[in-house]
């Protein structure tokens, strides 16, 4: 295959990496398994021009994306709307795509890993027509990243600390607001402190992923009015993986979801896949099950060992 390869120097991992001799790595491992691979180095403000230019080109048989959840975020929507099979380098703080897709977290592991890859389907959504591969959400993690937002942090453990300091703002001060919705055709308005809905359901981990995104659904999310306490232990819940056992969380499935926040003003955000954006009063959310094709480490079959062999 012939690849190109997008690269931020200022997502996380990559601000202390040396940047040119990871391309040259990356290049010499790809050629070692019989592709071409070209490696550009983008500043943060330029990337998601360089991955737009990237996915509108005809001599490629594929792109990788190296950067944080938003670079490989915008990355996966331009690939989607180009058809152009997408390899990602998880470099960022959460990297919540790559551990959906299995891709090993160390970007030197990632790397051979994608180098001998296979390309598979994997589901993606779109709000409002914006692409997104992990989630939409409003009430609790969109207050939590404004506020992770006002704060200075420069390095991945500070912006873990600003997310730390950011929850306990979140648990003292949780928002409640109302809103209607109809998923596949059931109707509802509830009273609520948050709603998210995830690319595939979430998976039993306390970052809130999905396990596999080839499952042709959406997860559907909303968390009843809260109070500090109740707050403090959802994220209890969340963080050893038992968010869908809490009482106050309601789960559904399906592959369309419609939005309506009768109270909604400018003040009102919304995140996409860790972006901090302005939310409308109306909000549509579909799942396109298996339009995005991504590189992915190969599946190496287990093979039976002779004592188990031997007792079949």
């Amino acid at each position: 295959m012939r690849v190109q390869a997008i690269f931020n120097r200022d997502g996380g991992t990559f601000r202390t990496t040396d940047m040119e001799a990871y391309a040259r790595h990356a290049e010499k491992v790809f050629a070692e398994a019989g592709h071409h691979l070209d490696c550009d180095i983008v500043e943060g403000a330029d990337i998601e021009m360089a991955l737009r230019r990237c996915s509108d080109r005809t001599d490629l048989d594929a792109m990788l994306a190296g950067g944080g959840d938003g670079t490989v975020s915008a990355a996966a929507g331009f690939a989607w709307q180009n058809k152009m099979p997408l390899g990602i380098i998880p470099a960022g703080t959460m990297n919540l795509f790559a551990r959906s897709l299995k891709i090993p977290l160390d970007i030197w592991q990632a790397i051979d890993a994608l180098a001998d890859g296979d390309i598979a389907s994997a589901d993606i959504g779109t709000a409002d027509d914006r692409p997104f591969v992990h989630q939409f959400s409003a009430g609790l993690h969109a207050r939590m990243v404004r506020m992770r937002n006002a704060m200075t942090y420069r390095s991945r453990i500070g912006k873990m600390a600003a997310n730390t300091r950011a929850a306990v703002g979140v648990i003292l001060d949780p928002p409640e607001f109302d809103v209607e919705f109809d998923v596949d055709g059931v109707q509802e308005h509830r009273r609520v402190s948050a709603v998210n809905v995830s690319n595939n359901r979430f998976g039993e981990n306390g970052l809130l992923y999905a396990e596999d995104l080839t499952g042709g659904h959406l997860g559907f999310y909303t968390t009843n009015p809260l109070k500090p306490a109740g707050v403090a232990k959802l994220a209890f819940d969340i963080l050893r993986g038992k968010f869908k056992e809490n009482a106050d969380v309601t789960e559904m499935t399906g592959t369309a979801v419609d939005l309506h926040f009768p109270d909604v003003d400018r003040a009102i955000n919304c995140v996409i896949d860790g972006e901090l954006l302005p939310m409308d009063r109306d909000v549509s959310i579909r799942l396109h099950p298996g339009e995005l094709k991504v590189i992915v480490p190969k599946v190496v079959e287990k093979t039976a060992t002779s004592s188990e062999t031997a007792a079949a």
